[in-house]
């Protein structure tokens, strides 16, 4: 038995074919951008970590009578911005409010205008000639 989309995934009556591709292949890079966003959150996480590590380095490194060592980490890295002015939670901000929110708001206009707001049409009918 064929697959039919369901009406929430079937082309709107009028739709191109590039229309319905080119909003399939913008939803697709939406997709993509949604992975780099979750590497910035684990970017952000993970020198959190680091940082908050570097006390228990700091502490051994006193308890092991490198004072000066000790004193240079705390100094020059303990707390240091990743870039100027910036910690990465800044930076995610700065993204989410920015990029990713524009990025999302105009794959979603897209749909809405060109799909009437129906989600992976592309797709659904990729699978639709993919099954026998």
């Amino acid at each position: 038995m064929a697959y039919t989309p369901d009406p929430s995934h079937a082309r709107p009556e009028g739709a191109k074919d590039a229309t319905v591709e080119g909003v399939g292949v913008l939803t697709d890079a939406l997709e993509t951008i949604e992975r780099a966003r979750g590497h910035l959150y684990a970017f952000h996480q993970l020198t959190g970590q680091a940082d908050l590590a570097l006390d228990r380095a700091v502490e051994l490194l006193r308890e092991a009578g490198h004072a000066e060592m000790a004193d240079r980490l705390v100094s020059e890295l303990v707390g240091r911005d990743v870039i100027p002015g910036q910690w990465t939670f800044q930076i995610v901000e700065a993204y989410d409010e920015g990029y990713y929110a524009v990025f999302r708001a105009l794959e979603r206009d897209a749909r809405n205008t060109l799909l009437g707001g129906r989600r992976h049409v592309y797709e659904a009918e990729m699978k639709r000639d993919r099954q026998p």
